[in-house]
């Protein structure tokens, strides 16, 4: 296996987890927002008040995305095991 062959594994490799993470994320940081907003403007400062709506939203996420994230790593996890044998060779 070449440097260059391992720096590209480690490359894909990234870039699939920040394509999969992205999503729940990105909805995790809207959420937050937005409670923290509403926060501000009503003075209430209640802990579960930021994390309930927060894990709702990322369930949510997961139910509506989840296929897409698994087909998207299934579809890594296939590329990657059949470029063992060029890896090796």
């Amino acid at each position: 296996m070449s440097p260059e062959y391992a720096i590209n594994l480690v490359q894909n490799a990234l870039y699939i987890l920040i394509l999969v993470a992205a999503p729940v994320l990105a909805v995790s940081l809207l959420v937050g927002l937005l409670v923290s907003i509403l926060q501000a403007a009503t003075q209430i400062n209640e802990m579960t008040l930021t994390f309930i709506p927060k894990l709702l939203a990322m369930f949510l996420v997961l139910v509506l995305a989840g296929p897409w994230m698994m087909g998207t790593l299934i579809d890594y996890t296939v590329r990657l095991f059949q470029s063992i044998p060029t890896a090796i060779g």
